[in-house]
């Protein structure tokens, strides 16, 4: 998920009674749901080196107690640094209920990236295999207009209760809290439900006179009714623009035929560039052209269909082969991937 749902996840955390167990609650809680993401400096290597580190060891359940560990002691230093003159928590208690709230906060984090298309590796470094529950999108409006209603509730409660003179009594935020992280686990049941609808209506039809090997249903960022989908049979793929709730037309879909095997395509799956992108591509669709550069020169392209179609450019790694089989350029580019 994006860092603004995860950050207000750990605000509804802390006002849901974690700010009744440890001081500075909330920004022990903002900081521990978004520690995992530091691994967001990966991007200074580069494309390839991001999509690496992305969801890395600092998305596993081994990480987690130490990201917590970490975020505990920055709220520390902070403290010492806006308040000298305090008393040091020194107390080997006082730690370890911080350190419980910040784990929380970093649980909630991995619970959440489970959630979505991109999906996490819980189990490194002992295994790289990702999970995914393709349920949410990673930008979902839903859900952030929901936590932000919720999130600004109390204020306009308490301004509109001044305003006619009402008796001022505490902030209702607990039970907005409540209900802005009850919401989240609600709508993640209902995308279940409806993804599930998804994926059964995909592998239930022909295409193109072959069954599916696979199917596989994309939450849309907006609408939890469409979803876009994917079908792949031996030869092709079809991708769809999937409603639900209303009738599927298995040729309405978007076919893209699988290439017949090229000395080209084996030598650009060799490339780091290529070896590094498939061991995160979990929907990998590969094309061979030929290359503008002249004959015996070909253009193979390997795209993610998670994040795109292909030939848009989208979560695509490409090299190029001559017919002496060098490579003479390979790389990779996230282009416009949909946010999904």
């Amino acid at each position: 998920m994006d860092n603004i749902t995860h950050a207000l996840t750990g605000v509804f955390l802390s006002r849901a009674g974690f700010n009744r167990i440890t001081p500075r609650a909330t920004l022990l809680l903002v900081l521990a749901a978004n520690a995992p993401d530091v691994d967001i400096a990966a991007a200074l290597g580069g494309s390839l080196n991001y999509i690496h580190w992305h969801r890395h060891i600092t998305h596993s359940l081994v990480a987690a107690p130490v990201l917590a560990l970490f975020a505990v002691a920055l709220v520390r230093i902070i403290e010492r640094v806006l308040n000298p003159r305090a008393p040091k928590a020194g107390r080997g208690k006082v730690w370890l209920t911080a350190w419980l709230v910040a784990l929380a906060g970093v649980v909630s984090h991995l619970l959440l990236d489970l959630t979505n298309v991109y999906g996490i590796r819980l189990l490194l470094p002992f295994s790289g295999e990702w999970f995914h529950l393709d349920l949410t999108a990673l930008v979902d409006v839903w859900i952030w207009a929901v936590l932000l209603l919720c999130l600004v509730a109390p204020w306009l409660g308490r301004l509109v209760s001044s305003e006619i003179g009402a008796r001022s009594t505490k902030l209702p935020g607990r039970g907005f809290a409540i209900a802005a992280l009850l919401f989240v686990a609600f709508i993640n049941f209902a995308h279940k439900v409806l993804h599930d609808r998804a994926t059964a209506v995909l592998d239930s039809r022909i295409y193109n006179g072959s069954a599916p090997v696979r199917v596989a249903a994309f939450p849309n960022p907006s609408n939890p009714l469409r979803w876009h989908g994917l079908a792949e049979t031996r030869d092709s793929v079809s991708l769809f623009d999937l409603n639900v709730l209303a009738p599927f037309d298995p040729a309405s879909g978007r076919i893209f035929y699988k290439p017949e095997d090229h000395p080209a395509l084996a030598i650009a799956r060799r490339t780091s560039t290529f070896q590094q992108f498939l061991r995160f591509s979990l929907y990998p669709f590969w094309r061979i052209l030929p290359s503008s550069q002249g004959d015996g020169f070909w253009r193979v392209e390997l795209t993610d269909l998670r994040f795109g179609y292909p030939g848009d450019g989208s979560f695509t790694a490409t090299a190029i082969v001559d017919s002496r089989g060098r490579v003479a350029s390979e790389d990779f580019s996230f282009g416009s991937a949909t946010p999904r």
